[in-house]
C-alpha cells in the first residue's frame, strides 16, 4: 500500500512546527515523528536523517520564497511597494519557513546560514531594477528587516510600531520615493 502523498509534507510541517515553537534541540526526530502523527519508521520511510528534514525544510524555505518574489512582481502596486508591504508577518507559509531556518541558522546551521543569504540574494536580485543604486536597494532591505522585526514584537507587551492602512501608504511612498531619488 502506498503512503499518502500528504504524509511526507505532514511531517515536515511538524518539524517547522516545532522549530518554530521549541527551537533546534526540541525539533528531534522522535519529536517530529510525535507531532506529525506517524511512526519513527514513517518518518524515516520520509527523510533517512535528521540532515534530509534540515535539507528538505531549506528547499522548501526558498522555494516558496521564490514564488513569493514572482507574486511581488506580478503586484500592480509595484514590486517595492509589495516587498515593503509584505514585510509585515503574517503567518502565511513563506513566514513559518524564514522563521524556521532562522532557528536552525541560530543553531549553527551552515547550510542554513547559506539558504538565507541565498534568500537575502533573491529578494536583492528582484528589487536591484527598480532601486537607484546600492544605498537604496539596502535601504528597502532594512526598512523590511526592521518591519519584519517590529511585526515579531508585536506578539506580547511589547509592541513595535507596525505601521497599518493609510500609515503603511505613506510609509511605502516614502521608501519608493528615497529608492527611486
Amino acid at each position: 500500500m502506498s503512503r499518502p502523498p500528504r504524509a511526507r509534507e505532514s511531517v515536515l510541517d511538524a518539524f517547522e512546527a516545532l522549530l518554530i515553537a521549541e527551537g533546534e534541540r526540541a525539533a528531534t526526530m522522535d519529536a517530529t515523528a510525535r507531532a506529525a502523527g506517524v511512526s519513527k519508521g514513517g518518518l524515516l520511510y520520509h527523510y533517512a536523517s535528521k540532515e534530509a528534514l534540515e535539507s528538505a525544510l531549506l528547499e522548501r524555505m526558498e522555494t516558496l520564497v521564490r514564488d513569493d518574489v514572482e507574486e511581488m512582481r506580478a503586484d500592480p502596486a509595484g514590486l517595492v511597494a509589495a516587498f515593503v508591504r509584505t514585510s509585515v508577518m503574517d503567518d502565511s507559509p513563506v513566514d513559518r519557513a524564514l522563521i524556521a531556518g532562522s532557528k536552525l541558522a541560530q543553531s549553527g546551521n551552515a547550510d542554513a546560514a547559506q539558504a538565507l543569504r541565498r534568500v537575502r540574494q533573491q529578494w536583492e536580485d528582484a528589487l536591484r531594477p527598480h532601486t537607484r543604486d546600492e544605498t537604496a536597494l539596502q535601504l528597502v532591505l532594512l526598512v523590511s528587516d526592521g518591519l519584519y522585526f517590529n511585526n515579531s514584537l508585536d506578539q506580547g507587551a511589547v509592541a513595535g510600531p507596525v505601521p497599518q492602512g493609510a500609515d503603511m501608504d505613506a510609509l511605502i511612498a516614502l521608501v519608493e520615493r528615497a529608492a527611486r531619488a
